[in-house]
């Protein structure tokens, strides 16, 4: 929830990735749309879990196994060049590096939630950075546990 709200701060009407759609991912897709997101698009492995994602704001779903290229090219030609917003929430390393390139260059920002192995490298070409994309990593979503998580709760217990 926080990633997206407090981190990846979508404007109205904007596009956002979400990457993974387990508990952590559909509280992001949550945040999107809450924040105003209108197109919210869950991208995972399993199929499965597109349904229960539809539940918490996703609007499309992309497998990336039903592509013969990066998920990141087939969201850039679903979105004209790119998604406003992306939040990355598996820890997977190529999730990470795909969740930034997916993002459109000049104001689009990534969001990593997700922890990767201590041994995980990003790599992604310096032209991603100069082309303005934004990269920013959180924990928690930039909620403060003893104040902000209790109203969190509240807010799913009203679901």
């Amino acid at each position: 929830l926080g990633a997206s709200i407090n981190v990846a701060k979508p404007p109205k009407g904007s596009t956002v990735a979400v990457f993974g759609l387990g508990a952590v991912g559909l509280a992001a897709a949550e945040g999107a749309r809450i924040a105003g997101a209108s197109r919210i698009i869950g991208v995972d492995l399993n199929p499965s879990r597109f349904e229960e994602a539809r539940k918490f704001g996703c609007t499309e779903f992309v497998n990336p196994k039903d592509h013969n290229k990066p998920v990141q090219e087939v969201l850039a030609e679903m979105t004209n060049g790119g998604v406003d917003r992306s939040v990355e929430c598996t820890g997977n390393i190529n999730a990470m590096i795909q969740a930034f390139e997916c993002v459109h260059d000049g104001w689009g920002v990534a969001v990593l939630v997700g922890v990767p192995h201590k041994d995980a490298e990003f790599k992604t070409h310096p032209m991603n950075f100069l082309n303005e994309r934004t990269l920013k990593g959180t924990f928690f979503g930039n909620y403060k546990p003893r104040t902000d998580l209790p109203n969190v709760v509240e807010l799913y217990m009203k679901k």
